[in-house]
């Protein structure tokens, strides 16, 4: 037979969880969940977009655009920077005219962050210009923040780059 105290603190914490789960709105509604993927892979596409035309006249400014001034970039082999311009110029110097980066179809997962924007992850591939293959392979997650109107990137991880499976 249950004691008198374990039974109260059963009632007790049974009490505290139904009362957060009605105060916490700690999930959006689906249909929110379909509006922010969209708005997110277009955002994707349009950043990735100047990217991988970064070498013409204007699109490192345009990507330059998507990025809060202090992003953090974490790289796996190339280490941190802290400043969209560390990070532009790691583009400039490594990316324009060299390859461009392919999202991986289907594998972007968008995460709502309640009051703040999303997390986005996903895989991509790096496809050098002078061969035109994308033979190189890696992970993401990017912290998005909606401010002002306005969607920038505050965080930044590129990790796993590895081969990309021949087929």
């Amino acid at each position: 037979m249950e004691s008198h105290v374990k039974i109260r603190n059963r009632v007790l914490i049974a009490g505290l969880a139904t009362a957060f789960a009605s105060t916490c709105a700690c999930a959006e509604t689906p249909a929110d969940d379909v509006a922010l993927q969209r708005i997110i892979a277009d955002l994707d596409t349009a950043v990735f977009d100047a990217f991988n035309r970064c070498s013409e006249p204007g699109q490192l400014d345009r990507h330059a655009d998507h990025f809060d001034e202090k992003v953090e970039f974490y790289h796996d082999t190339g280490g941190v920077t802290w400043t969209r311009d560390a990070m532009l110029e790691n583009t400039r110097k490594h990316v324009c005219g060299n390859f461009r980066r392919e999202l991986v179809a289907g594998s972007l997962k968008v995460f709502p962050i309640r009051g703040f924007g999303a997390i986005a992850q996903g895989a991509h591939r790096f496809c050098p210009f002078d061969s035109g293959s994308c033979d190189g392979l890696a992970d993401f997650t990017m912290v998005w923040r909606h401010a002002e109107g306005a969607w920038r990137i505050t965080r930044v991880l590129s990790y796993g780059h590895r081969a990309a499976a021949t087929q």
